[in-house]
């Protein structure tokens, strides 16, 4: 007698299980690390991507390609994921992480196809990974924070190393001054968004400008605005959140009034409330008065008669940068501005730079912010400048509070594969050769390295393997002669807490897409109609 068939799932739900959907899942991983490949190292090529939105983005940081990826496919979006995580925690190394990912993955298919249980291939690989951050620990080079410009250089080192992958690596040396300077100006937090980053289009890399203070766009101004000064020296600064003009009435009220007098005596009413306003703070003192509302035509002559600058609708991060900058208070009332939430600073001015107009505050007392404006030709040049110091800002920031560096370059790569190497021969059993397997996929970024500038893999790999046989901890690939080198010695230095968070997360991110077995997809409801979802007829719209 036949079994009656037992349906479980709704009709039309996609469900694959077993190795072949660990397999798809690997190769499908593989295609994402291979989007970014060719973007690893001082060599590596750019990618062009164009969104939804026509709008086109020149970028080699991986975690800004992947996002702009529309990736679909559930397994690989772990990678993007994990490019993200590097990007927020640690700011570089995004390429490196998903290269790592894909190349772990790699090398468990074999395993997976030959029917290792993928539990046994996870086990081995968490092992290698605590394995490997142990001895990134052990190795990694101390750097004396006592020493004031020792540890300055090693900061600059470390943001030269992270610039020098990206688009402005010729001009490295200029911007990771420029970059150091920008994070020594925070304070013991080193709040990201207290250094203001004002994209100017127009003129060259090298003019762009750190400002040790806050600069931003002129703001829209009315008439009158001509005659208010450009420049003061030492001015109190009035930070308001108060709009200094005439109000329109609320839509809904209504006034009655029976005669013209009556009229007048409203108008005058609201005449002499903005005034009562603008004597306030004129009598305050402050010379320079910034508000987040509008402030109106009157109010700007009114400004200018008595010499003081104003400018309304000033950003809101802005106005915060400058009261963090300046001192004071933002006020929502203009009574009693006392001299205590006044702030100040040595010099305000309002300059040209490229076709725009800016102010700036500089000399400010207790500054814990700055402002850094880029030139540069195109726009999409200037925002990949932009999210290149982005990367060298965050390593700084790393490399403040954590001081232990490694060599870059591949250098601590080799030698951690070499250390498992070692180690997996002195156990028994399948680990052997899963740990193996790990120390062999971690030879990926060297061996990218060398693709990406056009070497001869095969042979810097082999004599970087019997340097480190030798003991040489930390020789790595010297892009700029076409061999190994020290890489110690030649500064290419990277904050430990970046291979190691890049590790952890590759190895996490393979062991989640070994440890999934079966997709179960459900179908979408109603069904995938011609037209798309939302495409109906609605009520009686004709076919």
């Amino acid at each position: 007698m036949m079994q009656p068939q037992i349906i479980l799932l709704k009709e039309g739900t996609d469900s694959s299980q077993g190795v072949p959907q660990i397999v798809s899942n690997i190769n499908a991983c593989q295609s994402v690390a291979d989007a970014v490949r060719t973007t690893l190292g001082p060599r590596g090529m750019d990618k062009l991507i164009i969104n939804d939105q026509g709008k086109s983005i020149i970028s080699n940081d991986g975690a800004t390609i992947l996002k702009n990826l529309d990736i679909v496919h559930p397994a690989a979006k772990t990678l993007v994921d994990i490019a993200k995580s590097q990007d927020a925690e640690v700011g570089d190394g995004t390429t490196s992480v998903v290269l790592l990912a894909g190349e772990f993955l790699k090398q468990s298919k074999p395993f997976i196809e030959e029917n290792v249980h993928p539990q046994i291939v996870i086990r081995a690989f968490r092992k290698a990974t605590d394995l490997a951050v142990q001895r990134i620990k052990e190795i990694s080079v101390k750097v004396k924070k006592d020493d004031k410009g020792e540890h300055r250089e090693l900061l600059e080192k470390c943001a030269a190393t992270t610039l020098s992958s990206k688009l402005v690596a010729h001009q490295k040396d200029f911007f990771a001054k420029m970059v150091v300077d920008a994070v020594m100006h925070l304070d013991e937090l080193l709040p990201l968004n207290m250094i203001g980053v004002k994209k100017v289009t127009g003129g060259a890399l090298e003019d762009s400008m750190l400002v040790a203070g806050v600069a931003f766009k002129k703001t829209f101004s009315y008439a009158g605005f001509e005659m208010q000064r450009k420049q003061y020296e030492k001015p109190l600064i009035a930070l308001l959140n108060v709009e200094l003009e005439l109000k329109a009435e609320k839509e809904n009220a209504e006034v009655r009034v029976d005669n013209v007098q009556e009229y007048q005596s409203i108008v005058d009413a609201e005449w002499k409330i903005l005034y009562e306003k603008l004597d306030h703070v004129h009598k305050s003192g402050a010379k320079v008065v910034l508000s987040k509302l509008p402030i109106g035509d009157v109010a700007t002559q009114y400004f200018a008669d008595r010499d003081m600058f104003c400018a309304g609708r000033v950003p809101d991060e802005d106005l915060k940068r400058t009261l963090k900058a300046c001192g004071g208070s933002i006020q929502t009332t203009c009574q009693n501005l006392a001299s205590n939430v006044l702030g100040s600073c040595e010099k305000f001015e309002e300059i040209q730079i490229g076709g725009e107009r800016y102010n700036l505050f500089t000399g400010c007392p207790q500054a814990r912010t700055c402002t850094m404006i880029l030139r540069g030709g195109a726009e999409q040049f200037i925002e990949e400048t932009e999210r290149s110091l982005h990367d060298a800002i965050m390593i700084v920031r790393r490399a403040m509070k954590n001081d232990a560096v490694v060599a870059g370059g591949g250098a601590i790569e080799m030698e951690l594969s070499k250390y498992l190497r070692d180690y997996s021969r002195s156990i028994a059993g399948k680990e052997q050769l899963m740990i193996s397997a790990m120390a062999k996929a971690l030879e990926i970024i060297p061996r990218q390295l060398c693709d990406n500038a056009g070497f001869d893999a095969t042979n810097i790999l082999n004599k970087l393997r019997q340097s480190h046989a030798e003991g040489a901890l930390w020789s790595g690939v010297n892009i700029m002669k076409e061999d190994i080198c020290d890489n110690f010695e030649g500064f290419v230095w990277e904050p430990a807490v970046v291979k190691i968070n890049a590790i952890t997360a590759a190895s996490e991110a393979t062991c989640l897409i070994l440890s999934v077995d079966e997709t179960i997809k459900n179908p979408k409801s109603g069904g995938d109609a011609p037209g798309g979802p939302g495409m109906g007829r609605g009520r009686g719209r004709p076919m």
